[in-house]
């Protein structure tokens, strides 16, 4: 099975693994990939349904950057379109844009207590147009804390138990961060200067990006079943190898979890069709209140496709079990975790020709734009 020809072995078909390996490839060196799933692009793959709308597999996917030279990057290998998301949430049988902004103060609040406390949060954070959560619920108004907690005990609390399946005082402040509140009537999900979707497909941007003589992608193959680690060196068929293995797999499956396992969440899609041209308001619509999932998108909306009907996802989150045919999507990331995934880094790094990075090897809940920056500083660390 394995073909030892090459300069380098990549571990996953990613955004991660796929650019370290074009660059690699583009440097002269002879790269292998292997990808145990039976497509290339990782969790943002994409294909035409039967209802001939472009769904992503994986859950709801748009590249947003603020900065030119990520963009750029995209624009090498794909064409893309100008795509400003919005999400929103719905409890109570109301809807109000994500993230909570102007609008959602009016829609719950009456006329009157909505004028002042807008006014308040105006004076509270003068020159700033959003805030997090964390930052609002600490506020000593005694009005704007309210505001805040009504926010967290409606969404933010009900969403993150059912997402990470822990207590909101558990999980890591960075994850109540990343969806803020606006001080204005600001709508869309992202505020960076580049916001866009793939003309054709994400499944197009990677062809393009893997389509290269020094390159041969292996799909179907599970990597650690031929990939191992003995004392500091790595062994590829129970040979020790010296040229680079880029590893973006879970970083405790490679190390056979000696210290533990590492907390993922996975998710289960539950598909729909239905014979109507708009379900929601927004294309990805979380409903943190509703039993056993977490949001729903709508991918007539993603980016929009003027066809009859749509299609849909309802995203359900579950535990990650190693070998159910589940997805490691996301780490669940508390002060256990972390400490955790220090061992596994601090073992890696003993290895002088292990690279690890990626979602999953690093153990982080990147963006895509923050990925595809982690890999390009991976490149650049191996020139």
């Amino acid at each position: 099975m394995v073909d030892f020809d090459m300069d380098c072995l990549v571990i996953g078909c990613g955004l991660s693994g796929a650019a370290v390996a074009r660059h690699l490839a583009e440097q002269g060196k002879k790269v292998v990939i292997w990808e145990r799933r039976d497509h290339i692009g990782g969790n943002m793959y994409d294909y035409v349904d039967e209802h001939g709308f472009l769904v992503q597999k994986y859950g709801p996917h748009t590249f947003h950057t603020k900065k030119k030279e990520l963009y750029d990057y995209m624009c090498r290998f794909g064409q893309w379109q100008n795509y400003k998301l919005t999400c929103g949430a719905v409890w109570a049988g109301k809807y109000t844009p994500t993230p909570f902004n102007f609008t959602t103060i009016d829609t719950f609040y009456s006329a009157e207590k909505a004028v002042i406390l807008k006014n308040k949060l105006k004076e509270a954070f003068p020159n700033r147009d959003t805030a997090t959560v964390v930052e609002v619920l600490s506020n000593p108004d005694e009005d704007i804390r309210g505001y805040a907690e009504f926010l967290f005990q409606n969404d933010y609390a009900p969403y993150t138990a059912k997402q990470w399946g822990v207590s909101p005082s558990e999980i890591d402040p960075s994850v109540l961060k990343r969806v803020p509140l606006r001080f204005s009537y600001d709508a869309g999900y992202f505020d960076d200067d580049y916001q866009f979707m793939p003309t054709h497909s994400f499944t197009r941007f990677f062809e393009n990006l893997l389509n290269h003589p020094n390159i041969r992608v292996r799909l179907g193959v599970e990597a650690l079943e031929y990939l191992c680690v003995s004392g500091n060196e790595i062994l590829v068929d129970r040979q020790a190898v010296d040229y680079p293995v880029v590893y973006t797999g879970a970083l405790d499956e490679l190390f056979g979890c000696r210290f533990g396992r590492l907390p993922y969440r996975s998710l289960r899609f539950e598909w729909k069709y239905e014979d109507k041209n708009s379900l929601q308001d927004a294309p990805v619509v979380a409903y943190p209140q509703e039993r056993g999932f977490t949001r729903i998108t709508e991918y007539k909306k993603l980016p929009m496709q003027d066809k009859p009907g749509t299609s849909y996802a309802v995203e359900h989150p579950i535990p990650y079990q190693k070998g159910s045919h589940q997805e490691p999507y996301y780490p669940v990331l508390t002060e256990d975790s972390q400490k955790q995934y220090a061992a596994y880094q601090q073992r890696a790094d003993q290895i002088p020709n292990l690279i690890c990075c990626g979602r999953l090897a690093d153990f982080k809940y990147y963006n895509m734009d923050q990925a595809l920056e982690r890999a390009l500083s991976v490149c650049a660390a191996m020139d």
